[in-house]
């Protein structure tokens, strides 16, 4: 019997892929101050070799012929309150400038694409940078690092492969071998004329490895430490303007956009994969040879918690388009040969690059910001020392700016919805809730409330203390005065006396009033525990005797 060996199938090809990288990172304090400054960008050098950032003229303050269709589009899409924090209000052009708007964005020029190779026997692949954006927040001690990039004719592996290993700070460990692990094998950015600006240094291990052991911080790997100068991290040794700390996971949230020629021909491991962001498996395989990353009890759910069907058809103007989001990811596929879904201009990739991906920032910048103010607290809290008046003073202010900036992000950015849309409100629930950023927010909103309690009750302390001690030197004050203005007495007739001898008696008695004033006040915490003994009908007047002796006792 003649048998037919097995043809294996050929690849899955991605036509078109866009990954788009989102790096939160918190501003550390600037000097003394409890937080980073208002405006942290005032502090970029300008524009030149000192730092490459240009601040971005966007679509709605620059000339109005870049005004196009999808950026109406992307306005109209926000709630008016949302419109206000992204865009601005007013009409002017200099309406970005003022504090109207939420956030600043810069912009380098000098990155044009990215050389990696995804294992040591592949062959490089170049994509291409199409932005590189640093986003600042107004009154908020938060940094966003967006860098987007696209390829096309890929193996599905292959989008897998980097979707899996780009976005990743610093290398999670080092293999028998030496060989980075979850990283890419190697990563050049490379400006227009195809020159090496940076090259990951991810395969030095004793580096890293030092760094920890010296700093109690992960080293940040030198490709993407070059993408943020002059920017410099808090435990460097360089000097910078601004230094930053890492606030989240070393794995960058991120989200993709992938146009295949039949995304109904992937297997539900591809779903599973590309969503979870899993990479391809051990074997490589795709389609139906894919296996499933985890337990089919673990993945029931999937498609329920983390896949968005609603356009997920054979008809319509973008068949075939299902949207997978984890929180930590977004994803999107459809048909490369539909022409509504590779449109730039009014399509799927266009709502992808523009009101999908501020989805994506809004919800991220929420949850580094929560993350922020709670580091910011138990920082506070670890300076304390309460044997030191100038140290409590300081952790007073640093707990009042945490309180009064907590309040500012609650009105100014949190929000529950962001759009009436339905894909868009649907899409930016699934993000917020993966995230878990309602719960956060009411544990942080809880810990800075306890905080700012315990500084109102200590503050309602210390005035009553004040209280007793005042009251206590009027009732003894009282005695004096009451004996002494007795109907006018005067025990010193020396009305008449000459002027140099009244001056003296006057000088005299002021200093003995003074001392007698200041040692009641010394004494008044004891003079008061006396008057509550006086006034305790229970007690005997042996118990009441023993209250007043225990005024001059020693000791506590």
């Amino acid at each position: 019997m003649a048998t037919t060996e097995s043809v294996p199938l050929a690849p899955t090809l991605v036509r078109r892929m866009h990954q788009i990288l989102l790096w939160p990172l918190r501003l550390m304090p600037v000097g003394d101050e409890p937080g980073a400054p208002r405006r942290p960008w005032e502090l970029l050098p300008p524009f030149g070799p000192a730092s490459p950032w240009r601040e971005l003229a966007d679509e709605y303050t620059g000339d109005p012929r870049h005004f196009h269709e999808r950026h109406y589009q992307e306005f109209v899409t926000f709630l008016p309150f949302v419109q206000r924090f992204l865009y601005g209000d007013g009409s002017a052009a200099s309406a970005r400038a003022s504090e109207g708007v939420g956030l600043k964005v810069f912009r380098r020029h000098d990155v044009a694409s990215l050389r990696l190779r995804l294992d040591l026997e592949a062959e490089p692949l170049t994509l291409e940078v199409v932005h590189v954006d640093l986003y600042f927040f107004f009154d908020v001690d938060v940094v966003m690092l967006n860098v987007e990039l696209a390829c096309s004719e890929l193996d599905l592996a292959q989008a897998q492969e980097l979707l899996y290993r780009l976005g990743r700070a610093y290398p999670s460990g080092w293999d028998a071998r030496g060989l980075p692990l979850h990283s890419l094998a190697s990563a050049e950015w490379l400006d227009a004329q195809g020159r090496v600006l940076a090259a990951s240094d991810a395969f030095e291990r004793e580096r890293f490895l030092s760094h920890v052991h010296e700093h109690r911080a992960p080293r940040i790997a030198e490709h993407w430490d070059f993408m943020l100068r002059p920017l410099v991290p808090d435990r460097s040794e360089r000097s910078g303007p601004l230094r930053y700390r890492q606030i989240e996971y070393y794995r960058m949230p991120l989200m993709a956009w992938l146009a295949l020629d039949d995304p109904g021909a992937l297997s539900r491991a591809d779903f599973v994969r590309l969503g979870l962001v899993t990479g391809p498996g051990e074997s490589g395989g795709c389609g139906a040879a894919a296996e499933l990353p985890f337990s089919e009890a673990y993945l029931q759910d999937f498609e329920r918690r983390h896949c968005y069907d609603r356009f997920w058809r054979r008809g319509g103007a973008a068949p075939q388009t299902r949207y997978l989001c984890t929180g930590h990811s977004l994803i999107v596929l459809g048909r490369a040969d539909a022409p509504f879904f590779v449109c730039r201009d009014r399509g799927v990739l266009a709502q992808f690059r523009h009101q999908h991906f501020l989805l994506f920032l809004i919800a991220h910048f929420q949850k580094a910001s929560l993350l922020m103010f709670s580091d910011r607290l138990v920082e506070a809290l670890r300076r304390l020392n309460v044997q030191d008046p100038d140290n409590v003073r300081r952790f007073k202010r640093a707990i009042r700016s945490a309180f009064e900036g907590f309040l500012r992000f609650t009105h100014r950015y949190w929000f529950h919805e962001v759009a009436e849309q339905a894909q868009a409100r649907a899409l930016f629930r699934m993000c917020a809730d993966h995230l878990g950023l309602d719960g956060l927010h009411n544990e942080v909103k809880s810990r800075v409330t306890d905080m700012s309690a315990y500084l109102e009750t200590d503050s309602i302390r210390r005035q009553a203390n004040t209280v007793v001690r005042l009251t206590v030197v009027t009732i003894f004050g009282l005695v004096g005065t009451i004996t002494t203005g007795f109907l006018g007495m005067n025990l010193l007739a020396e009305a008449e006396a000459p002027l140099s001898r009244r001056v003296w008696i006057f000088s005299l008695a002021l200093l003995a009033t003074l001392v007698l004033t200041v040692y009641t006040m010394v004494k008044s915490k004891r003079l008061s525990d006396f008057l509550d003994a006086l006034s305790d009908e229970r007690l005997s007047a042996w118990g009441k005797c023993k209250a007043l002796l225990a005024v001059w006792k020693p000791g506590p």
